[in-house]
């Protein structure tokens, strides 16, 4: 996989416990057109610690152009951005 560090859109729910759900999320490409891309599965979730701000990490997989990808988004706590970090 590769390191992208992208800031994107997600949309996502929370359940009565606090726990994040991602469900689908909207990345820019370079020739400024967007790309929704539908969260096939969640693999697994871990809790990270980056330049000392606390992360979820959701690797998850969904089928992008017609094929199975892995790839890591990232959920800042602090400032409640999303990042595609790994694809």
């Amino acid at each position: 996989m590769k390191i992208i560090a992208k800031p994107i859109e997600v949309v996502s729910w929370t359940d009565a416990l606090g726990n994040i759900n991602p469900v689908r999320f909207k990345i820019t490409k370079e020739d400024e057109s967007n790309s929704v891309v539908k969260i096939g599965k969640v693999i697994c979730v871990d809790k990270e610690k980056l330049a000392g701000n606390n992360m979820l990490v959701f690797k998850c997989q969904s089928i992008i152009n017609g094929t199975e990808k892995p790839y890591e988004i990232k959920y800042e706590l602090s400032t409640c951005r999303w990042i595609l970090f790994k694809i």
